[in-house]
């Protein structure tokens, strides 16, 4: 089936209680209004569903969302998100990935995929083309992602090529910050969703289509590509990207404060030199990839050839996986970093959150919190990526102290007591990207008020404060780059409504690094035929921020939530960031004044109903 518009208009729902399937048309008024990815899934979720749910019972949903640019070839467009109530948080849960899922699943005819209830027996989902199946998975329950991707590819891959998506042991064993592998490497990390798919019993769905994604105005469609491909390729950004993958950001970001070291205690990192871009391009990359339709290419592909660290050619660590497994644990070896990527790959586990968890614990062990009769026998100390290993395994497995440390840092800090609570860096129950907002005070803003916790992707802010990308037109009015909290509130307000449009029509952010808002709004024009300005970019993505914002806020967050651990709002004595101290009331203050949020940390009914969003305003602060 093709996807006329850029939309197949139909979602498939999925209850695996009952083994039945549907195809539900999808309103294009709906799509108008929240576009596509987490923005549409928010919005079933809210008309649907009862925001008090277990989130790993069966009642949470998972939902699986494509947007209007996904699987057509423009630069950048192979993203999709999966969302549910997080069981890491309890709050609104998000993560997005790129790769070649979602334009798989467009080919074969849906925007998006909604799953109830929960398997009796382990299953898989079968999609091929308007055949659509469940599956016995009993034989591939207990694989990891390698393994079930390559047994799924076999099995269905005859005369097709299929996409998988499925989870590891860790999702399987409801780590609750598990991770969905789209093949081999492409990762749903963050909050949890790998967890809620293995709460249903449901370990991969497997995708293949024969349509196309048929952009409604074919001459500007044409004129819009070309015009991306070519900013793409003369941008720096991209440029850095393509040579270095994202691990161009250790060296850069040592300069700036942005890498956190040690548990965030500390500003210098001797090692960061042997983790960062050039060494592994010198020493371990075998080729760049590409996902899918993008110029950029920005992937690595590594290979460790003997050692205690040996790795067969594979995907490569991405920045934030340097940083949790290099500089939060204070761990200058490369291929140690490299072995631990590949565990949590085929674990199916967020490399973020393993390695913060790991860091967190290592500082309790330092400050005597946790001693070896609380570690299995494990001296976790600082710098010792062996002991970090081993802690992985224990995780995905929950074996011994791994079933602690699989609840998240916070939650196992709330366990061990004796303050170790003092030694988390999460927000909102999520631990902190690989990005020091000690560096960058706008980032701090971002992390406090995020709806999914600490996020450094729905957003632009990183480029704003980074100094990447000017991004006229939209209201920002000078230069945001300095470790400074004046005038931030606003920048993050402005960067939110240009990125979670981004989000929701699912194009990569590494591409909107390299073009203007106005490209972004072209593109959806070209692809969908809308009239569509860059004002309705805007005011489309405070409507989704505002939505996902209330959701949390009816899963229980308030204004205590919007709050920086300790670690990150102590200043540092050396590093990039030696002397800053974020102002994050002043920034707060301002922000909620602007975004229209009262003083308990919820956007006011006005505001709602100003943005569309009347059944929120309702369910918020009642009326009819």
């Amino acid at each position: 089936m093709n996807c006329e518009a850029g939309y197949a208009k139909r979602l498939l729902e999925v209850d695996l209680s009952q083994g039945k399937i549907q195809k539900t048309p999808l309103d294009e008024t709906l799509l108008k209004t929240f576009l596509g990815g987490g923005g549409l899934a928010a919005k079933l979720f809210l008309d649907r569903f009862s925001p008090d749910l277990d989130p790993l019972s069966r009642e949470n949903p998972l939902i699986v969302m494509t947007g209007p640019l996904v699987g057509t070839l423009l630069p950048g467009s192979s993203r999709f998100a999966v969302c549910a109530r997080s069981p890491l948080t309890g709050f609104w849960g998000i993560g997005t990935c790129g790769g070649n899922f979602g334009p798989e699943l467009k080919f074969a005819g849906y925007d998006g995929i909604l799953i109830e209830g929960m398997a009796e027996k382990p299953v898989y989902l079968l999609i091929d083309d308007d055949t659509v199946e469940l599956r016995n998975a009993a034989d591939l329950w207990g694989k990891d992602l390698y393994e079930v991707t390559d047994l799924l590819k076999q099995r269905h891959g005859e005369k097709k090529k299929p996409k998988i998506l499925a989870i590891g042991p860790g999702g399987e064993n409801k780590v609750l910050y598990a991770a969905i592998g789209n093949d081999y490497g492409h990762y749903i990390g963050r909050t949890g969703m790998g967890a809620v798919m293995g709460s249903k019993n449901l370990k991969a769905i497997v995708v293949s289509g024969t349509g196309k994604v048929l952009p409604a105005l074919a001459e500007e469609y044409k004129e819009v590509r070309a015009r991306v491909i070519e900013k793409c390729n003369e941008s720096a950004v991209a440029q850095s990207l393509k040579s270095m993958g994202s691990a161009v950001n250790v060296d850069l970001g040592m300069m700036t404060g942005d890498v956190p070291i040690r548990n965030w205690r500390q500003g210098e990192f001797e090692g960061s030199g042997k983790i960062g871009g050039p060494t592994m391009t010198a020493d371990y990359l075998t080729k760049g990839h590409a996902c899918y339709a993008c110029p950029i290419a920005c992937k690595r592909v590594v290979k460790v050839d003997n050692g205690p660290y040996q790795t067969n050619e594979g995907p490569g660590p991405e920045y934030e996986t340097i940083g949790s497994f290099g500089s939060y644990i204070e761990n200058d070896n490369l291929e140690g970093i490299i072995k631990a990527n590949e565990l949590c790959n085929r674990y199916g586990i967020d490399t973020i959150s393993t390695g913060a968890t790991i860091a967190f614990v290592m500082e309790c062990f330092e400050k005597g919190i946790l001693t070896t009769s609380d570690t299995d026998g494990l001296e976790v100390k600082f710098g010792d990526i062996d002991v970090a290993l081993k802690l992985v395994e224990k995780i995905a497995f929950r074996k011994g102290i791994g079933d602690l440390l699989a609840e998240g840092s916070v939650k196992a800090a709330q366990k061990i007591g004796k303050g170790a609570e003092a030694f988390t860096v999460a927000v909102k129950g999520l631990e902190l990207p690989a990005h020091d907002p000690r560096g960058f005070h706008g980032m701090g803003l971002e992390y406090a008020v995020g709806y999914r916790g600490a996020c450094h992707l729905q957003h632009m802010t990183m480029y704003i404060e980074q100094g990447m990308n000017i991004y006229e037109g939209v209201g920002l009015e000078s230069d945001y780059v300095g470790q400074s909290s004046d005038g931030k509130a606003k920048m993050v307000l402005i960067s939110q409504n240009m990125g979670v449009p981004l989000s929701s029509a699912c194009l990569c952010v590494y591409v909107y690094a390299c073009i203007a808002p106005q490209d972004l709004v072209d593109m959806i024009h070209a692809v969908t035929g809308w009239d569509f300005r860059l004002k309705d970019l805007l005011n489309i993505g405070a409507r989704i921020w505002l939505l996902m914002r209330g959701l949390t806020n009816l899963m229980g967050a308030r204004s205590r939530d919007d709050r920086l651990p300790n670690n990150v709002m102590m200043p540092l004595d050396n590093g990039g960031a030696a002397g800053s101290k974020l102002d994050l009331d002043k920034m707060l203050k301002e922000y909620y004044e602007m975004r229209g949020i009262d003083s308990n940390g919820i956007p006011k009914k006005e505001v709602l109903e100003n943005a569309g969003l009347h059944d929120l305003a309702v369910r918020l602060h009642g009326g009819t």
